[in-house]
């Protein structure tokens, strides 16, 4: 059954037809400041937080989910946040669409579906290719954050970043606890009150790092939905 698509009237919202290829995001937010983008917003209560915290920061947050995208804008507009701005959109084809080499300061994907069945553990959006990939968009010096409530997704990605060329682990070990400063969203802090760990992941992307398409890989549709028959409402 097709859900019904929740229509977004909030100013934080962005549509594909608000942007040009590749989008001038200073425009969206009327200023020139660091632009650091959510893959998988949810409903927002992570970002409502950290954008709060640096309000000298722009944040993209993205989610395929229409409702998510709702209420991750109701939350925006009740804060009265006006560096947060949200887009329905998968985060290769966003990537790959809409962003320049060098314009994230700062990436964070926290608790993405960990498809725990082995056989389906292809289908995990953080790998090798991506991680690779992401090099391209961040700045140099740009942080990654991630975070998963899954040992094996956490065992999976933290070699990664020790063999790719270009990153930096920020933390004590590789991966490790979350830290007291970071933001909780509520799927977090779920896991956390049962004490069960959430596995957490801090790199930095080197200032010798030299971008260039060829940290780019073939971006391939999302599982989950074809792009083109995404509704965007």
């Amino acid at each position: 059954m097709t859900q019904r698509i929740i229509e977004i009237d909030s100013p934080n919202f962005v549509t594909e037809q608000q942007l040009e290829s590749p989008a001038n995001f200073a425009t969206l937010f009327a200023n020139h400041n660091p632009l650091c983008l959510e893959i998988g917003c949810g409903i927002g209560d992570f970002i409502t937080q950290l954008a709060a915290l640096y309000p000298q920061r722009n944040f993209l947050a993205i989610d395929i989910y229409n409702k998510g995208c709702y209420r991750t804008c109701r939350r925006i507009d009740t804060a009265g946040l006006v560096n947060i701005r949200v887009m329905r959109i998968e985060a290769r084809f966003l990537l790959d669409r809409y962003l320049a080499m060098n314009s994230l300061a700062a990436i964070y994907i926290n608790c993405p579906d960990p498809w725990p069945k082995k056989r389906h553990r292809r289908r995990r959006l953080v790998n090798r290719d991506f991680l690779q990939s992401l090099l391209y968009y961040l700045q140099p010096g740009g942080e990654l954050f991630f975070s998963t409530d899954f040992t094996d997704y956490a065992e999976q990605v933290a070699p990664l970043i020790d063999e790719l060329q270009g990153y930096e682990n920020q933390r004590t070990k590789l991966p490790d606890t979350i830290p007291g400063d970071y933001p909780r969203s509520k799927y977090m802090r779920r896991f956390i009150e049962k004490d069960q760990p959430i596995h957490f992941i801090h790199c930095k992307k080197l200032e010798s790092c030299t971008g260039g398409s060829h940290l780019l890989n073939p971006v391939n549709a999302g599982f989950r939905t074809s792009w083109s028959s995404l509704q965007h409402g």
